[in-house]
């Protein structure tokens, strides 16, 4: 494949086929009029060409507001395009401008969105990718066969180091297998990033000499480049083993550049998801953005859970998981570790289990765990007996029968 291929759904109300064009034209060699110097050679060259239409049929009126002949039929349809991988090089920073620049804005549409994308081997050769993906979390958190329990610490802030070490030395206790930093806990003057990470991580490895087991803790380095490698070599000094970034925070250069530099798995935070995404006539489909990070070097990536907090759907979150764990090139399979989470508990457990047909994901549950009647400790016992049973074909009241952790969990949450 020597070509960049992008699939979108568009509505406009021009008849489809110049519509396309002018989407072709306007992300690559053209322009709203033929100018001199577009010769048939460059077209050739370097235009993007159609390469699909499947219309989908006609709408009522225009979704999004601002498009051209508001009061013209409006149709809606399938449409790929695709590019020369010479006019880009494998550069994502540029990838995004091609595939996702000024399309948006086209007054020819009235609703436009970004649904997947195929790339060229040269962007793997080109672009870090995952560094551990599911084998390297899986070996270095110590689990096999299930998925990671997992948690966040709350409050989000407003804990001092020793507090939120404190919280996070009874979670390692409690059996957990994975903590994150919140978002929104960065590097702030009540819990700055060093004295967290030094507080934390000894508790961390006081657990682990009780327990034998180490907890992976995603420590959030989100920040300016240079202060995110130092966050990192500070983590992996202290005998850290997970490193977290806000994405849209730190953005593809910045992503790229802590990749490069990284020698732990890079937990991959979506916040902000919401604004490119929630609009069904315009934005990007997770599959298609999600495809740019892994490719950046996540190893973990936030795909909202199954009755979730929020507004997704959740077949739109299985389909997000499983574009997860489907390779993307022969050569650098690009597969990152789904991360299942927002309200999650044990009542979720056994339809995601058969929705995603994988025990490949972190399972992260903060009320979920920390409110269970029995405390943390009992929450986590909830959920990975909830799994053990899921993955091993027992129902729900089966395992509850036996397992008065998970017997108090479903009472309480489902």
């Amino acid at each position: 494949m020597s070509r960049i291929e992008a699939d979108y759904w568009i509505e406009t109300a021009w008849p489809l086929a110049e519509a396309a064009g002018a989407m072709a034209g306007e992300q690559s060699s053209g322009t709203f009029v033929p100018i001199p110097g577009e010769t048939p050679e460059l077209k050739e060259r370097s235009a993007a060409r159609v390469t699909a239409i499947e219309d989908l049929g006609p709408v009522p009126g225009p979704s999004l507001p601002g498009a051209g002949r508001p009061d013209a039929p409006h149709h809606q349809a399938r449409v790929t395009l695709s590019w020369p991988l010479d006019n880009i090089g494998p550069s994502l920073p540029n990838l995004v401008a091609a595939v996702a620049g000024n399309l948006f804005e086209l007054k020819q549409f009235s609703g436009l969105r970004l649904l997947d994308l195929r790339l060229p081997e040269a962007f793997a050769a080109a672009n870090p990718g995952p560094k551990f993906g599911v084998p390297g979390t899986r070996r270095l958190a110590g689990v096999e066969g299930r998925p990671l329990i997992g948690t966040i610490v709350k409050p989000s802030v407003g804990l001092d180091p020793e507090a939120t070490a404190t919280l996070v030395g009874e979670l390692a206790r409690a059996g957990l297998d994975f903590v994150k930093d919140d978002e929104l806990q960065g590097n702030g003057p009540s819990c700055p990033f060093d004295a967290r990470a030094r507080a934390v991580m000894r508790e961390i490895d006081r657990a682990a000499d009780r327990t034998g087991r180490k907890l992976m803790f995603a420590f959030n380095v989100t920040g300016e480049i240079d202060e995110m490698r130092r966050n990192h070599d500070l983590v992996l000094a202290l005998g850290g083993t997970c490193v977290m970034a806000n994405l849209t925070g730190v953005g593809l250069s910045g992503f790229l550049a802590l990749a490069r530099h990284s020698e732990l798995p890079i937990h991959a935070h979506r916040n902000g998801w919401g604004a490119l995404t929630r609009c069904p006539s315009l934005g990007f489909d997770y599959v298609a953005w999600a495809k740019l990070w892994r490719l950046a070097g996540a190893d973990h990536m936030h795909v909202n859970g199954l009755r979730n907090k929020f507004c997704e759907p959740d077949d739109s979150v299985i389909r997000s998981a499983r574009s997860m764990l489907e390779p993307m090139f022969a050569s650098k399979p690009c597969t990152v570790m789904p991360v299942f989470s927002s309200g999650q508990t044990a009542a979720q457990v056994w339809d995601t289990c058969a929705a995603l047909g994988s025990p490949d994901l972190i399972h992260a549950a903060g009320g979920g765990i920390m409110a269970h009647p029995g405390g943390p400790a009992a929450g986590v016992t909830a959920l990975r007996d909830a799994w053990d049973a899921a993955l091993a074909g027992e129902t729900a009241a089966e395992r509850a029968a036996r397992s008065p952790e998970l017997a108090a969990a479903l009472g309480k949450f489902a």
